[in-house]
């Protein structure tokens, strides 16, 4: 059973997948026509084509289905309108290693993260670690690499 949960994201995350929405609805006709197109093939039982296209329309419907509950389930949250001196949803952290090289990372929703461009999920192992910590406190977390221990050094609501 799904849970009715809000989903925390930013503004951005939503257009992403408001407009990622709108892409899979415009291919609905394409594929109800690439269905109609092979069915006029003839015997559908070894009609590769037909196939393809029936298997397609339902990862665009269950896709459709997808995000159509994370929309409206979303929960849109403005970092800049966020204060304080504790790690939120929103956050831009930065921290130090055990090497004392600086890590910056934003904590987002599941669907925005990308930790190649420094944006980390809410939960992800380190986010939790990091919610609720200030500045200089000494966090670890467990990687599949060992364990990992940072120092947060700034937290900015951007």
């Amino acid at each position: 059973m799904a849970t009715m949960d809000k989903v925390p994201m930013l503004a951005e995350g939503y257009e992403q997948l408001t407009a990622e929405l709108k892409v899979l609805r415009a291919e609905r006709p394409k594929i109800v026509d690439a269905i109609e197109e092979a069915r006029a093939h003839g015997d559908l039982s070894e009609n590769a084509e037909y196939h393809a296209a029936k298997e397609r329309q339902g990862q665009v419907e269950a896709m459709i289905g997808d995000i159509e509950n994370t929309v409206s389930r979303a929960q849109i949250i403005d970092p800049a309108s966020l204060s304080g001196n504790r790690v939120v949803f929103g956050a831009t952290v930065t921290l130090r290693d055990e090497d004392d090289k600086p890590i910056k990372y934003q904590i987002v929703g599941e669907t925005e993260a990308n930790a190649a461009d420094g944006r980390i999920s809410y939960s992800s192992p380190l986010a939790r670690a990091l919610i609720g910590k200030e500045v200089d406190d000494e966090i670890e977390v467990t990687v599949p690499s060992g364990d990992k221990f940072y120092l947060i050094e700034k937290i900015q609501f951007i």
